[in-house]
């Protein structure tokens, strides 16, 4: 629809009152003229053309199929497959698959609305919101989703992993308040950053996060599958992981995750006391280099230990592997100092999980939140000079965070 307005002394203008609908409308001729030219490229003829000599079962047009909703991105169309009679095999359209109700991109739109707060019953409302009143969705379409979130789960957990060099690797395992909870278990997992910047999911399954059994079955799968150590895991203070990883990659580093040493080392301390200890392990935790960094330690327990002895003690406890980071690239630091690349995502995840306790079973919580974090996936973050990864993975030093010169190893041995 669009309204005709003219000023005196100006041209008439054209205003779109019901432009979302106009496109849409193309958008549904567009998919309709599409289908019938795939029928024409099939048969080599367009409709009601003549041709000499076309043999049985070279098939010819049958009118077409009843109208079908399509749920797309942009509002709900409609359009009617055509049919084709008489060939040696059943056509099926590569552009409109036959049972199809919705496009890809809807597909992926439909979890992230789930897992970020819709509840089921919401689903059929916010959805026709969005698609328009003809969408062909329903309450039951998000139940069905669940199913096949579970089967593409248990396929991605038996892909193969062969050609992967991960080079960086975090490891975390995380309580939800859903069905896992009954049993105290987890989610175990384990994301990885590759030679080329990028990161990703290599491992969601449930687990026990203090059952060093649970770890080691994670790590050794990804073992199997092709996964050679990384250069560097980063981890919590949780001694189940250490122990894993020191059985199944014993040559991998470790690098223990600051923000959770922050977290012990402020509950030894009383509140009035945490706003300058916070700012003096900052200073610990991002100094430039690993002696300044034990410059800050001693200067933090010159402070506090005197009266608070068990704060420093926790700061000090595993010094080595708090700061293993400067044996990499500084580039890559803010990387490596903590787990928030797995704590990130899974910050929405408790949000959505204490909003609206959805999930029953293990299977389901863990297939749900797999599937949020393939959606949070795109969105991962390139790591900072990803060109020093292959320096990293070809096992090239670094000392304070710069590259070590051949003539400086000489003269060091």
């Amino acid at each position: 629809m669009r309204k005709d307005t003219a000023g005196a002394g100006s041209e008439s203008t054209v205003e779109w009152t019901a432009l979302e609908g106009f496109v849409r409308g193309k958008v549904q001729e567009l998919i309709q003229a599409v289908l019938e030219e795939e029928v024409t490229e099939l048969l080599g003829r367009r409709k009601s053309e003549r041709r000499a000599g076309v043999d049985p079962g070279e098939g010819y047009r049958n009118g077409h199929g009843k109208p079908k909703r399509l749920a797309t991105s942009i509002g709900t169309v409609v359009v009617r497959r055509p049919r084709v009679r008489d060939l040696e095999e059943r056509f099926e359209s590569r552009v409109l698959p036959l049972f199809a109700r919705r496009t890809k991109e809807v597909g992926a739109l439909l979890p992230e609305l789930y897992l970020h707060g819709l509840a089921e019953g919401d689903f059929e409302l916010a959805l026709r919101g969005l698609l328009g009143d003809g969408a062909p969705l329903s309450k039951t379409s998000i139940q069905r989703l669940r199913e096949d979130w579970k089967r593409e789960h248990e396929a991605w957990s038996l892909r193969s992993l062969d050609g992967r060099e991960v080079v960086y690797m975090w490891a975390d395992g995380i309580y939800v308040k859903a069905g896992l909870e009954r049993d105290k278990a987890a989610l175990l997992v384990v994301i990885g950053a590759l030679s080329d910047g990028t990161k990703e999911v290599l491992a969601v399954t449930s687990g026990y996060r203090e059952s060093s059994e649970s770890w080691s079955a994670v790590f050794r799968d990804l073992k199997a599958r092709g996964v050679d150590a990384p250069r560097l895991l980063v981890a919590d203070g949780n001694p189940a992981i250490w122990a894993a990883a020191s059985q199944v990659w014993p040559e991998a580093a470790e690098q223990r995750c600051w923000n959770h040493k922050i977290v012990n080392v402020l509950d030894r301390l009383p509140k009035r006391e945490h706003r300058e200890a916070k700012e003096l392990l900052r200073t610990v935790a991002y100094a430039p280099t690993r002696a300044k960094a034990l410059a800050a330690r001693k200067g933090f327990a010159k402070r506090f230990g005197p009266w608070y002895p068990k704060a420093v003690e926790v700061l000090e406890d595993d010094w080595e592997r708090m700061v293993t980071f400067y044996d990499f690239p500084e580039a890559h630091w803010q990387h490596l100092r903590t787990t928030n690349v797995i704590e990130s995502p899974f910050a929405s995840v408790r949000l959505r999980t204490t909003a609206a306790k959805r999930f029953k079973r293990v299977d389901s919580a863990t297939a749900l939140i797999w599937k949020l974090l393939t959606v949070a996936e795109r969105r991962f973050r390139k790591l900072n000079a990803p060109h020093q990864l292959k320096d990293v993975l070809e096992g090239r030093k670094f000392e304070d965070g710069k590259p070590v010169l051949p003539t400086q190893r000489k003269v060091a041995a």
